[in-house]
């Protein structure tokens, strides 16, 4: 598959899903970085400019939905799109992400790799 040059940071601290991710993202030619850690994440998303972040609710250090609040807050990220990934799929936290900013929200267990690169692309707009 071309380069697509898509600069992508996944915050994700379950290593099975990490490396399927790694795989298949690495084969769709996105530039990858990662992080299993809320807190440095959050420090590693501030430093440097991402065209998405894929953001897991549940972390150590710092959850996903306080990585998102500080990220909207910031001028540097307010405009990069996140995906919240979670396998929590309740209401509550779907309309959470809503009004916190993020662009959408995939209930992991529900989305293949080759989905999740299918809805980076439609979001970044990039073939």
């Amino acid at each position: 598959m071309p380069k697509t040059n898509l600069k992508v940071f996944l915050v994700e601290d379950d290593p099975t899903l990490v490396e399927m991710y790694k795989v298949k993202f690495t084969e769709s030619g996105f530039d990858l970085t990662v992080s299993g850690n809320g807190s440095e994440g959050l420090e590693i998303a501030l430093k440097q400019p991402f065209d998405i972040i894929l953001l897991d609710i549940i972390l150590p250090g710092m959850d996903g939905f306080a990585i998102l609040q500080e990220l909207k807050k910031n001028a540097k990220t307010k405009a990069t799109p996140v995906v919240m990934m979670s396998n929590l799929g309740q209401e509550a936290d779907i309309s959470r992400r809503k009004e916190l900013g993020a662009n959408d929200y995939l209930v992991k267990a529900s989305f293949t790799p080759s989905q999740v690169v299918e809805k980076i692309l439609s979001i970044v707009g990039k073939p």
